[in-house]
């Protein structure tokens, strides 16, 4: 099961990024090609059925898997990125985060109105993040079909966040 394997490979990183987080570290698994493409396709199969125009990355971890998920499923791969990173004319949104603010940001024609967006990142855990890059699909007058996630830390509700958007939120290996 697939499940099993990404927990058997998921390294937990004691005390980061700060003191009391048990960080879910995925890069094991990035070393693991058999796995990757394994991960990739049970991505792929689990949203078999959802109409998805675009799959939306979220910078960093989110470009892991985003681009090979948008590759089986035929559709181009759009980045949200940390501000300052795109090149051309963005939109960003901002969003609180534990220790500050950060911005998040898309360019402004990367998604026509009325596309349907698959929002990826490799990891849910608040949900913060992913509400802010759902914020910033419809800014762009498109619209969010759904989350994948590698891993979803469900123990801290981020989930729940994402359902005034849409209640399809996918992940391959949850921790309770």
């Amino acid at each position: 099961m697939i499940e099993t394997k990404i927990k058997a490979t998921v390294r937990d990183v004691q005390d980061f990024p700060k003191p009391g987080i048990t960080f879910k570290d995925i890069t094991p698994i990035l070393k693991d090609h058999g796995l990757c493409t394994e991960i990739a396709a049970a991505l792929a199969e689990q949203l078999n059925g959802l109409k998805i125009d675009v799959v939306a990355g979220i910078e960093s971890r989110g470009f892991l898997f985003g681009p090979a998920l948008a590759q089986l499923l035929k559709v181009p791969f759009v980045p949200i990125r940390k501000a300052g990173k795109l090149p051309y004319k963005t939109i960003q949104e901002s969003y609180a985060l534990e220790y500050g603010e950060a911005t998040i940001e898309v360019h402004e024609d990367a998604l026509l109105s009325g596309q349907r967006v698959l929002i990826h990142d490799d990891l849910l855990a608040t949900g913060g993040t992913v509400v802010a890059a759902s914020k910033l699909i419809e800014k762009l007058g498109a619209e969010v079909a759904g989350y994948s996630f590698v891993i979803s830390l469900d123990f801290l509700k981020g989930a729940e966040r994402l359902s005034p958007y849409t209640d399809q939120v996918f992940s391959m290996a949850a921790y309770e």
